[in-house]
């Protein structure tokens, strides 16, 4: 005999809506939703803001907290982003970040989808210890990683070269992007692959023609982080590049604008500033398919 849960009574419900009027009132919502904000907010945005008062802050200013306030530009000026344009190798390194970012993104791109199609669609024996042993090899750190890799960049001969960074960065891009992959192509159904293959469809046209078209905001959450890894990596970038032509944006705004103990704050902040503005771009257009990616591949 099944047992039926009698419907709420009329004071029960009036008790509900009045505890949720009470939580409700604005008192309430200031320290509850609006303060917590408001502080992670102000956490988050700061040092983009002292970034970029700093960017455009005269020199006098810098230090001089007695006459100038330190959270505030009096008569802002511009020299310290034309002195980064155009007195140092800013555009070369700007350039070297955007090229060695966009050849790895792609390196990565192209061998996680055949790697997480294979996981998790062709279903081979072992499929789900080989993509947690790739999860896994995201975790390892690449302070670790950089040791035996800068011993095979010196034996293959392309030490102080693009071509190093570019080799090297799939290491840590191609696991997390394999396993971010592998969540979203879960969510595909499989009925659209087995009326493809019964249609003729092999493999390939169907991973071509039915998944990737699909998976296009996967490919995209997958390309920003990528990308975003690329464009911020440092350890690799320190290690193997030397001269300063072919230095990135961390590794030269870092090593060629920090004389001994002289730091041009006004030049290292512009740097910091320019240098953030591609990837805030990036994200501004891809942030509904990075979050309905993210979200798929956490979910499953």
């Amino acid at each position: 005999m099944s047992q039926h849960t009698p419907p709420p009574s009329r004071a029960a419900i009036e008790d509900d809506s009045e505890g949720m009027q009470q939580f409700n009132t604005l008192p309430r919502r200031i320290f509850v939703v609006y303060l917590p904000l408001a502080c992670f907010i102000f956490v988050l945005l700061f040092p983009f803001y002292w970034m970029a008062i700093t960017a455009v802050k005269p020199d006098n200013q810098l230090t001089n907290y007695a006459e100038y306030s330190p959270f505030w530009v009096v008569e802002p000026t511009l020299e310290h982003i034309k002195y980064l344009l155009f007195e140092t190798s800013y555009p070369g390194w700007l350039w070297n970040t955007m090229l060695v970012a966009l050849a790895s993104t792609v390196i990565s791109l192209f061998a996680s989808v055949f790697a997480a199609y294979a996981i998790e669609r062709i279903r081979f024996k072992g499929a789900r210890t080989t993509g947690l042993m790739i999860f896994l090899a995201y975790l390892v750190p690449p302070s670790i990683l950089f040791i035996p890799l800068a011993f095979i960049v010196f034996q293959v001969g392309i030490f102080d070269s693009r071509l190093a960074l570019i080799l090297t960065y799939p290491t840590f891009l191609i696991p997390f992007c394999t396993w971010l992959l592998m969540g979203y192509f879960r969510t595909i159904p499989f009925e659209l692959e087995e009326s493809a293959l019964v249609d003729g469809a092999s493999r390939w046209q169907i991973l071509t023609k039915v998944v990737l078209p699909l998976a296009v905001p996967g490919l995209i959450s997958a390309g920003i982080f990528a990308f975003t890894l690329s464009w911020n990596e440092f350890i690799y970038a320190l290690t193997f590049i030397s001269s300063s032509e072919n230095k990135t944006v961390p590794v030269g705004v870092l090593t060629e604008l920090v004389r001994g103990d002289i730091y041009e704050w006004g030049a290292l902040m512009s740097g910091a500033l320019l240098g953030s503005l591609p990837v805030v771009i990036l994200y501004s257009f891809f942030v509904d398919y990075y979050v309905s990616s993210m979200t798929g591949a956490v979910k499953e």
